[in-house]
């Protein structure tokens, strides 16, 4: 279950520089609006942050005890 939630927040994290870098391209081209890639990445930013907190909060993902 741990390795499938790092998982699918690897794919996540992926996808929104996925969106990051369409949004640079549709800057310099100017054919969509940058601000369909950028509302989707924070959207998907937002996701991503929510999983976290539930994954932590169910137990599921294991908070690091010391961290250094």
């Amino acid at each position: 279950m741990v390795t499938l939630i790092k998982g699918i927040i690897v794919l996540l994290l992926l996808y929104i520089l996925f969106n990051l870098v369409w949004a640079g391209v549709a800057m310099i081209r100017g054919k969509r609006p940058m601000t369909h890639y950028l509302g989707r990445r924070v959207a998907f930013s937002a996701l991503v942050m929510l999983l976290l907190l539930v994954a932590l909060g169910a137990g599921v993902l294991p908070m690091n005890p010391r961290p250094y």
